[in-house]
């Protein structure tokens, strides 16, 4: 005997005309009150009653058939790269996705590894997404920002060193940490500065613009800034290290914390005392750093924005003719430790 009639019939997914029976209301205030619609005047004990409806009932809004109302959907899309990125990072994103959710967009992440130039942006655009931010690391066409606008994206921006042309731009500007790094090493008296390049896939965007500031900050008194390649494994360190003192150099700027740690203990190990014949500072105030003896110098990076970066982006949504907007969000400053 069949066993198929002995199964749980599976209900029907309620419907927003189900919310409006149990709340009392019509479908359209439903809508205007799930949708968090500004545009009609709702109580809040209507509000309140929609709500606790659709709670009951286990209803949500069919994201697809809003945006089909719409034209557009109120996808905020990130597109995520595979490369290291620090603590400054993790903090932008987090602010930033809790802040648009508060504001009723939907916050994706979409792996967009191994997309070229020309790639991304129509992938990207297949979601239909009403604002795209995209990482330094793709390196956006005029094309390409013509292709996501055509799809309905109301703001193109872009997260990176430097702007994009026709994007509005986030800019964290990594000369910043490479000067204030190199000027204060300057101010302790150090003349003949290495500066540490991470052989790492994906962090020459970073590590590229903080040379060129450790140079600027250095040419101006007479410096010389040296550049050193470094894998991140404890051999190449002990390589780095063994030969250090033909390199005729008083101080190092590690690229970041990481790098500080794992080439100081190398140096420490072959017998260069720092701070005295090195000094050594890093990037980005790790609490490991402070566990260290000596304890590490080195840069602490901070976002500095007028607004929220969500009402930034909600504002750059409303607004989607005006002219590009170039906003730099760095701010950096040295915390002067033992070790430089």
């Amino acid at each position: 005997m069949s066993q198929l009639s002995n199964q749980p019939t599976q209900r029907p997914a309620p419907t927003s005309a189900d919310v409006a029976r149990l709340a009392g209301v019509s479908r359209a205030t439903v809508s205007y009150v799930l949708n968090n619609s500004s545009t009609v005047r709702i109580s809040e004990s209507t509000r309140r009653r929609v709500r606790e409806a659709a709670t009951e009932l286990g209803y949500v809004p069919h994201a697809a058939a809003r945006s089909l109302r719409a034209g557009h959907t109120r996808m905020v899309l990130l597109p995520t790269v595979n490369f290291p990125t620090g603590p400054l990072h993790h903090h932008f994103f987090h602010e930033l996705e809790s802040g648009l959710r508060r504001l009723d967009y939907t916050v994706v992440q979409y792996g967009s590894t191994g997309l070229d130039p020309d790639d991304a942006p129509r992938a990207w655009a297949e979601l239909r997404p009403v604002a795209v931010i995209a990482p330094g690391t793709i390196d956006l066409t005029p094309q390409g920002i013509s292709v996501l606008r055509r799809s309905g994206a109301k703001a193109v921006i872009t997260l990176g060193p430097r702007p994009v042309p026709g994007a509005h731009a986030l800019v964290m500007d990594q000369r910043e940490v490479g000067s204030c790094a190199v000027g204060h090493l300057l101010e302790r008296g150090r003349r003949r500065i290495g500066v540490v390049m991470p052989e790492e896939c994906g962090l020459g965007l970073f590590a590229e613009p903080r040379l060129t500031g450790a140079r600027q900050a250095a040419q101006f008194h007479g410096a010389r800034v040296e550049p050193l390649p470094l894998r991140y494994d404890e051999e190449s360190a002990a390589r780095l290290a063994a030969r250090w003192r033909t390199l005729d150099l008083d101080a190092v700027f590690a690229y970041n914390d990481e790098y500080a740690m794992l080439l100081m203990r190398a140096l420490q190990d072959a017998g260069i005392d720092v701070p005295r014949e090195t000094a050594v500072v890093g990037a980005d105030d790790l609490m490991l750093g402070r566990l260290l003896r000596p304890r590490l110098s080195t840069v602490r990076m901070e976002l500095a924005t007028a607004q929220p970066l969500a009402d930034l982006v909600d504002r750059l949504v409303r607004d989607p003719g005006g002219a590009p907007e170039h906003h730099d969000l760095l701010r950096v400053g040295v915390v002067r430790r033992e070790s430089g």
